[in-house]
This record gives C-alpha cells, structure tokens and sequence, in this order.
C-alpha cells in the first residue's frame, strides 16, 4: 500500500496545477477569436492532431495561446475530444480536453482539420494504425502512406473560440455526445501539459501582446511513442498544399501505392523505438469496487511510464550533435540503448508487481 501511495503521489505531482484551475475559473470576458494558421505536416502513424486554443493566465488577467499539435495517442484506438470556454453562472469556464475511444461534444466550436463543431472528420483508427482524411490534414505520403480522401462539406462562417454568452456558438451536447462524456477518458499527457506551460511563459503568445494574432508557431509535438509500421492502404493521394485552419487542401490526384506482406522491426535505441505500453486485461474480481480501483491505479502507472519515456526521449535528443563523427555518434547510440533497455525493464517490473498484487488480493474460491 505504501508503493501504491508513493505512485499516486508522483502522479499527481506531475501533473501542473494550472490546469486544473482552469477548470474551475470563471472569466468575465470571454477569449478572442481563433487565428487562422497553417497545420504542419503529420510526423508519422499514430499522431492525432490536436487544435490550439486560448487559454488564461491569472497572473497576468490575459489569455495566451497555445498552439496546435501533432500528438502520439497514448493508447491505440484514441481520439482527442478538445477543450472548450463555455458560459455559465454568469461567466466563461473552461472544459478540459480529454483522450477516449469517441469524440465528445466540445462546444460547437470550429477548430479546423477535421474538428468543424462536431465529431472528427480527419482520420480514423483501423487494424491497429490511424488513417488521415487528406482532405482536411496535411500529410505527407513519404512519411505516412496510411491516407484516404472524403470530402467533407464545412462553411466555416466565424471563427468564435467560446460556447454561449454574448455572442458565442449556441449548441448544446447531444445525447451521442452526453455519454461520450460519461465513458473512460484518459486525461491531457505529460508533455500535452508541458505544452500548454511553456506557452503560458511566452510573453508574445499572450493577447494583450499580439491583439489576437499569436505569431505562427505551431510545431509537432512528439507526445507517447509508438512503433506500428505503415499499413498499407488500397490507394493514396498525392502531397497538396497545406489546408489552412477552417479550409482544406487544393484536390489531389490518387495513386495505387505497393503492398508489402512483411515489415523489419526497428532497433530499440531510444524510447520512440519501444512498443506502446502494454495494459493488463481488465480485473474482474467480483468486487466491482476493487476492480474500478486497480484499473485506476493502470492508467496512473500507464501515464506516469508515459512521462518517464517522453523526459528520457528529450534528454538523449539533445545529446546529438551535429556534427560529431561516426564513432562519436555510435558511442552516444549504444549509451541511449542501454538507457532505453533499462527503462524498459523498470517499467516491466513496475507492471508485473502491480499484477501480482491484484492476482493476490482476488478471492480464493
């Protein structure tokens, strides 16, 4: 039990307070309107992408912005469900985004690529890999092969950031969108918070600096990790030009693309190179209470091993060099593997002592 509190503790550590608040603040004035920007392309299979937002900083009683991003799933089969500002009791609150298998309501808002007010047009999960909607994403057929090509019918008329109030997108949750809410949700991960923290120390992203035009900085970002290979799809499209934010890609010729029965696996060097976190089969007791309890203590363990990866994945990224020669370079290599093969292991035990202890716990007939 004392495992189990020390774990629950470093979580909850982990995790900034300032999103938290967020939840519970009320604002008088509510956020500008959304910037139009170009997304960048999708880094690879498995990244979802995730729409900027304002968000708001009560030390200095302004909103920021936070940009855009390219996010790995931390779990396969994942969509993002984005937070929104919506009006109640006499002022604007935030509802926090979430991960989970449906997209819930997120205020109406038109957040572009794929996110026009409602559900989400821009990909789909299938036979363990997720495939982009090229008519809404911006996706490079060399780096990700896994693509189709539906039009969708969007007229994006505002671009208001906020659900209610003076002026803002009136529409509530449907009854679909009602219960998304109320299934399993894996909150915001570690670097998502990250994130959201280091554009709140960046004076130039704040509205009162840039009158509601954040500078153009919206980048990938490498959250979770993930070593699927390509899967192969019946037809690809060509690269077009970027769709901007409420807007998609000029129309692009398809191409057949080859099929490949087979796939090398990949060296494990660095965290990215590791197979996604592996989750216990669901407990199942009879102790409703005590199975509810070990899948929560999961999806702490998953989420606290998820930052561990992500720190020790930046830490090795910055210890390439440019310019160091091949021997340099391949004695940095075989430090980040051996690095990476004991994180692994520390994380394999952390998850067979967690199932052990609930093997033990569970009644004897």
């Amino acid at each position: 039990m004392r495992t189990i509190r020390t774990l629950l503790a470093l979580v909850a550590l982990a995790i900034p307070a300032v999103l938290f608040a967020q939840v519970n603040l009320s604002i008088s004035i509510g956020p500008p309107p959304l910037p139009a920007f170009e997304q960048p392309i999708c880094p690879g299979d498995g990244y979802l992408w995730t729409p900027g937002y304002w968000a708001y900083d009560t030390n200095v009683s302004d909103y920021y912005w936070v940009d855009g991003a390219w996010v790995m799933a931390p779990e396969e089969g994942l969509l993002w469900t984005p937070g929104y500002w919506g009006w109640r009791d006499g002022g604007f609150f935030f509802n926090e985004g979430y991960w989970g298998q449906e997209v819930g309501f997120y205020g109406g808002i038109d957040y572009g690529f794929g996110y026009f007010g409602e559900g989400y047009g821009g990909g789909r999960w299938d036979g363990g890999h997720f495939f982009y909607n090229r008519s809404v994403n911006n996706v490079d057929i060399s780096i990700n092969r896994n693509v189709y090509n539906t039009a969708i019918e969007h007229h994006n008329e505002n671009r208001v950031s906020f659900n209610g109030g003076s002026g803002g997108i009136e529409v509530r949750a449907t009854s679909q969108q009602e219960a998304a809410a109320h299934q399993r949700h894996v909150p915001p991960v570690g670097v998502q918070t990250e994130h959201a923290q280091s554009a709140r120390a960046n004076p130039a992203l704040r509205a009162a600096a840039n009158h509601g035009n954040p500078p153009a900085a919206t980048r990938a970002v490498p959250i979770g990790f993930n070593d699927r290979q390509p899967a192969t799809s019946e037809r690809t499209t060509l690269p077009s030009k970027p769709p901007v934010s409420g807007g998609a890609p000029e129309p692009s010729a398809e191409a057949p693309i080859a099929h490949s029965d087979s796939a090398q696996p990949r060296a494990v060097v660095h965290p990215n190179d590791l197979s996604p976190i592996a989750r216990s089969a669901p407990s199942n007791s009879g102790n409703a209470k005590a199975d509810q309890k070990y899948q929560q203590q999961q999806d702490k363990l998953v989420a606290q091993q998820s930052q561990e990866r992500q720190k020790l994945q930046q830490k090795q990224e910055s210890e390439h060099q440019p310019n160091a020669s091949a021997a340099q370079t391949q004695q940095v290599e075989k430090k980040h593997s051996q690095q990476t093969q004991q994180l692994s292991q520390k994380h394999e035990a952390q998850q067979q002592s967690m199932q052990s202890r609930q093997a033990q716990a569970k009644p004897r007939n």
